[in-house]
């Protein structure tokens, strides 16, 4: 029964199997969490939580659960958001070493959170470019990633990046909080386009999966209130329990690196010497350039260049 942030857990059942074919635990899953809280925390503080549980493993049943359980105790932080169709909802927030213990213990193996804080909460502070590709050609997702990378330099936007755990990237940017969800969209959405008019053979931003035609997917959806994106050093509901795990650029620069080639039974050793590659990224926030009318959808759907106003960041 461990004491955590001054809190008393009790782990029920630490020995059940949460991942039938590998042997991981749910013992194996509360220790990676509390291990792991000191990286994960300044990612996650303050945004509304979307649990990913599974209480049987993951050859069970998934629930996906957004409202917190009057069950949790009191000391776990929470916060009630307007649901934008009328009432609202509270979420539980993941702000200490504690609740993400519990949570682990309450068989959630992923925890997706907002991409604004709840001090916030209609204006994100994050932006982000889901890479989903069509196949299992990595290298062009890491090659995307490096041009979205140059572009948004260009910009004077500084890029970070994790792997997702699945089969892709995801390519963040630290925002200044100030723009609604509704231009971040907009702005990811005018930048997607440009990237995917510089290769149209293996790029697409078409939603429709039946009319991507074996293109990588630039997806800027999540770009809007309430979505979420999974969260950092997150464990995914997968074969060998893969990890979200922030990397370096140079990373994505390697030919042997995969989007879940971090697991449970491997992070530890990847993690070791390394520096946090997203240590910095608070300090990194730069407000959105301005869209010109000549980067907004024109009559046939397409989107020019940013100015070269823009792109000096004036």
């Amino acid at each position: 029964m461990p004491v955590i942030d001054g809190h008393q857990i009790t782990v029920s059942n630490p020995e059940k199997v949460m991942f039938p074919a590998d042997g991981i635990t749910k013992g194996d899953l509360v220790e990676y969490y509390q291990r792991i809280a000191e990286r994960m925390l300044p990612q996650v503080r303050g945004r509304p939580l979307h649990m990913n549980r599974f209480p049987d493993g993951i050859g069970g049943i998934a629930i996906q659960q957004k409202r917190i359980p009057e069950s949790f105790p009191q000391w776990i932080k929470r916060a009630t958001v307007d649901l934008h169709r009328g009432g609202t909802i509270t979420h539980a927030l993941i702000d200490n070493a504690a609740t993400l213990v519990y949570l682990a213990n309450y068989n959630m193996i992923t925890a997706h959170v907002w991409l604004s804080r709840i001090e916030a909460p209609e204006q994100p502070d994050l932006l982000i470019f889901d890479l989903d590709p069509a196949d299992d050609d990595f290298r062009l997702v890491r090659r995307t990633a490096l041009s979205l990378k140059v572009l948004l330099e260009e910009l004077r936007l500084v890029a970070f990046v994790k792997s997702t755990g699945s089969r892709g990237l995801h390519v963040v940017v630290p925002i200044s909080v100030a723009p609604s969800f509704e231009e971040v969209h907009v702005f990811a959405d005018a930048i997607a386009q440009r990237l995917t008019a510089s290769d149209p053979d293996h790029l697409t931003t078409e939603f429709i999966k039946q009319k991507r035609e074996g293109r990588l997917f630039i997806d800027v959806n999540r770009n809007a209130y309430g979505q979420t994106v999974v969260a950092p050093y997150s464990v995914r509901a997968r074969r060998e329990g893969p990890v979200a795990v922030p990397i370096a650029w140079s990373d994505v620069e390697n030919d042997g690196l995969r989007p879940d080639g971090v697991t449970m039974r491997n992070v530890w050793d990847w993690l070791q010497g390394r520096d946090d590659p997203w240590k910095e990224m608070a300090r990194m926030r730069a407000p959105l350039p301005r869209l010109t009318e000549s980067d907004k959808p024109n009559r046939s759907g397409r989107r020019r260049g940013l100015s070269r106003r823009e792109r000096s960041g004036q």
